[in-house]
């Protein structure tokens, strides 16, 4: 109960947290390498964990389904977007898992979905049989990133930052 309300990621350090989680979960069986671009920037909390969380979902299934003998973590902060993109070579995603809830009893891809969606983020997965996944995700800087003048609402309460990206998209 103590972890549910304590943050993930204390440091605010997105891939240490990952590299650490992955050692645990790879056990040597596999090589992992995590890549920044860009400055590090720090993530509102609660999205830092939503991040979190679904960045080692996607670890253990490299790991623990997909047999993944190489996994590769980028982080890119720039100035519109934040992303993350993990991709393993792995055995690949079966397209009936992909395209419904997943597998019977696992709740790892619902599970990603949910919290993309939950932060404000657009999700992608890209598999083929044999030859790996790819996973994406994409949130809007105006979300992602800790900004003095601005507050973040979550949950799909209405912003400020909101209207901003509203505006925003209207001048593009």
């Amino acid at each position: 109960i103590q972890s549910m309300r304590s943050s993930t990621v204390t440091k605010n350090d997105v891939a240490r947290a990952l590299r650490l989680a992955a050692d645990q979960m790879a056990e040597g069986s596999a090589t992992f390498d995590v890549r920044v671009q860009g400055s590090s920037r720090d993530l509102h909390p609660i999205l830092r964990d939503e991040v979190y969380r679904l960045a080692t979902e996607a670890l253990r299934n490299a790991f623990r389904h997909a047999a993944a003998q190489n996994v590769e973590v980028e982080i890119r902060y720039d100035e519109k977007y934040f992303r993350l993109r993990i991709r393993d070579d792995g055995k690949g995603i079966p397209s009936d898992v992909l395209s419904g809830d997943g597998r019977e009893g696992h709740y790892g891809l619902p599970g990603m979905r949910e919290r993309a969606k939950l932060v404000g983020g657009k999700l992608a997965i890209w598999t083929e049989m044999p030859g790996g996944t790819e996973i994406e995700l994409t949130i809007p800087g105006t979300r992602a990133y800790v900004k003095s003048t601005r507050r973040f609402w979550y949950f799909g309460k209405r912003s400020a930052i909101e209207a901003d990206e509203k505006e925003t998209i209207e001048r593009e």
